[in-house]
């Protein structure tokens, strides 16, 4: 899938991924980055408004499965069960999240195929001006045999 056609993507299904201004930095099977500007997800103090950072960070892990599950010709649903988010110093700027894989998904992809659901865990970073600022860590449950 392109970086372009992962845009296209969110900001069809995922309408508040336009509104915030999400852009598709880098995809592929092992790892996505999405970049967010400062101005359409400000709070009061002229930082990224916190749920704006975990918005971006849940949307960068869900789009790496989503991602790979693509790839993998593996149509699910996919919806977020669990997650926590540390915020580690504010962000004055324009923003990143990086997704990487947490869980095992050779374990997950076979227990989709055989039971038809399955969980595994994503880690996303926000980072800001070469720093990280903030780690999420989500939990993801696939169904499937549906489409997207």
């Amino acid at each position: 899938m392109t970086n372009e056609a992962l845009q296209a993507y969110l900001h069809e299904h995922i309408p508040l991924s336009r509104a915030m201004g999400v852009q598709v930095v880098a995809s592929s099977v092992d790892a996505v980055t999405l970049g967010a500007p400062l101005a359409p997800n400000i709070n009061h103090r002229d930082t990224v408004f916190g749920g704006s950072a975990s918005a971006v960070a849940t949307l960068a892990a869900w789009s790496l499965l989503h991602v790979r599950l693509s790839a993998e010709g593996l149509p699910s649903r996919l919806v977020i069960q669990r997650n926590s988010m540390d915020y580690l110093h504010p962000v004055a700027g324009d923003f990143t999240a990086t997704a990487s894989l947490e869980g095992d998904w050779a374990a997950f992809t076979r227990m989709l195929a055989r039971k038809g659901v399955a969980r595994i865990a994503v880690r996303s970073q926000v980072d800001h001006a070469g720093e990280m600022a903030g780690a999420f860590r989500g939990e993801f449950v696939a169904f499937g045999g549906e489409r997207e």
